[in-house]
């Protein structure tokens, strides 16, 4: 006989979650948005801008994105209800089946969706700039920086984010220096947040003639990508600007010109640097944005009013701070410091399988800011 009161308990349950999160997600709100944005869209002069034509093109489809995947929830529950009355009418206890992967299936959405509420930092929907930089051990930490950049690499492809390499520092014998990268897409930032700290892996070195087990750290940095609306008054007279020449891949344009720039906020200590485009320009001008992101994290987490307020060295990741820890040796485990999250498959999690990891501190830092 079909369960009927559990599944209507079920039902009911997703269907009160899903009037919460229309709530959350300010529906309502966003249809207005869109409005606004369909009639700037309309205007004759909307393209004489392209770049921000395609921002605002941009937009409006995530939050019609997110409208259509509300509204597919409901649509989903609605399935539900009629697939329950259609057992019950018809006696057919073989539709319980379909029922119950259809009631998991829907409870696994809606926790994705609400995982995604959980992103309302002034600047969760932004682009992320996230950084890379081997620690102390040379070649086995090098290589160990190539293994987490190839993780988050995996991460931004299965999770439909672009990347793109503004700098990479490679080592001839082996592995990663250092590397930076874009990653682009709504709510990067806010997802890769999570991330910011050292990253310690234990395993039995290749690079090690004995065998002997060998701990390596690397640092990941993550700041927000700002809009070209956000304005930060940054001295000139703070910054100390290098142009050198690209060590990257680029063909002879690359390896003939000095088009790579290094900017260093002299108050902060802070130093960015970009070799990805062609021209010094370009590159000059993705550092900026890359400066800008950094010092206003941490004109925020410094509770200063301006930028000129920032004093001292720029030191928010200490090799003290481990976030997590890839274990190989000699057991095997994935584990986070913060959240004590966890995974015994540590392959997977190289494989870009974050997700666990990072909703559990989206959760985590939301119930430490109520």
């Amino acid at each position: 006989m079909l369960r009927e009161l559990d599944y209507k308990q079920a039902v009911a349950t997703m269907s009160a979650t899903l009037q919460e999160l229309g709530v959350s997600l300010d529906i309502a709100s966003k249809r207005e948005q869109i409005q606004e944005y369909e009639q700037k869209i309309n205007q004759q002069d909307f393209w004489d801008d392209n770049e921000k034509a395609q921002k605002v093109l941009q937009k409006s489809s995530d939050l019609k994105n997110i409208i259509s995947e509300y509204e597919g929830l409901n649509s989903d529950l609605e399935e539900i209800e009629i697939l329950i009355e259609l057992g019950l009418e018809e006696e057919d206890e073989s539709i319980e089946n379909d029922i119950e992967k259809s009631i998991e299936l829907l409870e696994d959405k809606i926790d994705k969706v609400k995982i995604k509420t959980l992103l309302d930092g002034k600047y969760d929907d932004n682009n992320a700039v996230l950084s890379i930089n081997a620690g102390t051990g040379g070649l086995d930490a090098q290589d160990c920086a190539q293994i987490i950049l190839r993780m988050y690499l995996r991460w931004a492809d299965q999770n439909n984010f672009k990347v793109k390499t503004l700098d990479l520092i490679s080592d001839p014998e082996a592995g990663i220096k250092s590397a930076t990268l874009l990653v682009e897409g709504t709510n990067a930032y806010g997802y890769l947040k999570s991330e910011k700290g050292v990253h310690r892996i234990v395993r039995i070195s290749p690079y090690n003639s004995s065998g002997k087990r060998q701990t390596s750290f690397v640092s990941v940095d993550v700041t927000p990508e700002l809009d070209d609306n956000i304005e930060v008054e940054i001295n000139p007279n703070d910054l100390k600007i290098d142009t050198y020449r690209s060590s990257g891949a680029g063909g002879q344009h690359v390896n003939k010109t000095d088009s790579a720039v290094r900017i260093t906020h002299i108050p902060t200590g802070i130093v960015v640097q970009c070799q990805n485009e062609r021209s010094q320009f370009a590159n000059k001008d993705i550092a900026m944005k890359m400066l800008k992101g950094k010092l206003i994290q941490l004109k925020e987490l410094e509770n200063k009013e301006r930028i000129e307020d920032i004093q001292g060295t720029y030191s928010q990741i200490t090799w003290g701070s481990q976030i997590r820890s890839y274990v190989f040796q000699p057991y095997k485990l994935v584990k986070d410091h913060r959240t004590n999250a966890e995974i015994g498959n540590v392959d997977s999690v190289l494989d870009g399988n974050l997700n666990l990891f990072i909703n559990e501190y989206l959760k985590m830092n939301k119930m430490k800011n109520k």
